[in-house]
Formats: C-alpha cells, structure tokens, sequence
C-alpha cells in the first residue's frame, strides 16, 4: 500500500531539485502504470518478506490522484480533493479520510498534490542526491516527527529540449518509521494527459461497508 531520510551531500551532476521543480511546474496532470514491491524488515532467524503488487496510477494537480491496484488484489485509493477513499474489494470495504490531515508529509504529496516547490518545502526538507541509475534523485525528509513516513527518495528522468525539458517521474523509494520499504517503479509516464473528472470521483459501492475516520 501506498500509505500515499537523512539528507546527504548530492554527487556530481545532482540536478534532483532541479527536475522536481521543472516536474511540479510543469506536469499538471499525469497516468502511468506501476510496480510496488514492498520489503518488510527481516526478523530474527527469518528473512525478510517482500511483496510486489501493480496496477495504474494518475493524477491532476493539485490534490486529485487515483491508484487503481490490479494485481494481486483489487483496491482504489482515490483522492478527490477533500477526502482521501480506500477501496477493499476483497473485503467490499471503504475507509473515508478528511484529505487534509493525512496527505501533508506524504510520497504523494511530493508527486501529485502540491501546487510548487514552496509548497512542498512547508512539509518536507529537500536536498539533491547523487546522480544514479541514469536518473535524478531527490531526498525528502517530514518535518513532522509524528508520521508514519521516515524517508522518501524520488528519481526523475530528465529528456527534452534544453529550451524546453521535460522530466519523467521513475522511482518512489520510501521508507516508513517501521523500516518497511517500498519502491514503485512508474513506466510509460504520460506527461499532462487530458484526464476525465470523474477519474477522481468516488461513490461506495453499494452493499460495502462505509467507515469514516
């Protein structure tokens, strides 16, 4: 599940900021498919547990995104600016979240729902990391201790025109305050589709179970 780091000295050619800001500047509205794999902190005399789960990601800035889990379960997290929604098929269960509480220090605040850099920088402490992998990296830091969110890194691919670049959202690697990691991998990124409204609306199911929080 989505939910939804020390920073250290950035490397040569560290252009992580750099591709974050051209990002939340300039792609206004995203769709990619994903792969989350999620690996669970070993425990004594056991190895550690990995998960992989995919399925589609979009999103329109600022506040609206949408993962739609495809494999090996269904479930919807979608965001439609006020409330954040969780949908269970498997236990034909919604969880209804007041948005605003809840998104601030998150990976998809950094990748969806901040309007600029400024805005970003109120919830988290940003630093370029070194080069890597071919891409961009960003180190994310809360600001708040209280979250469940310990790190986040951010790779981005840079391409385009130098009077006109472009930057491709490719990694979230996020570690949360348990020492769980997960990293999704986004490809075939579609930068500033034009997205139906209704992608970011949610009606619960009839006969599911409705728990708000």
């Amino acid at each position: 599940m989505l939910f939804l780091i020390a920073a250290y000295a950035g490397g040569a050619n560290a252009d992580g900021l750099k591709s974050l800001e051209n990002f939340v500047k300039t792609v206004k509205t995203g769709q990619a498919t994903f792969t989350q794999v999620v690996t669970s902190p070993a425990r004594e005399g056991q190895a550690p547990r990995v998960k992989t789960s995919s399925g589609q990601f979009e999103f329109s800035r600022p506040n609206r995104f949408r993962f739609d889990y495809v494999k090996p379960f269904v479930q919807t997290i979608v965001a439609d600016g006020q409330t954040l929604w969780l949908y269970d098929v498997d236990l034909n269960q919604v969880t209804a979240r007041k948005q605003a509480t809840v998104l601030g220090s998150t990976p998809a605040a950094l990748i969806a729902s901040a309007a600029d850099l400024q805005a970003l920088q109120a919830d988290f402490v940003l630093a370029d990391a070194p080069d890597k992998d071919g891409l961009q990296w960003v180190l994310a830091t809360p600001k708040s201790k209280d979250g469940q969110l310990q790190s986040v890194r951010v790779g981005f691919r840079a391409g385009g025109e130098p009077t006109m670049p472009t930057t491709t959202l490719e990694v979230l690697e996020i570690v949360d305050s348990f020492g769980q990691r997960s990293v999704l991998s986004f490809t075939g990124f579609k930068l500033n589709p034009a997205l139906a409204a209704s992608s970011f609306q949610f009606s619960t199911p009839k006969g599911a179970d409705l728990i708000r929080q």
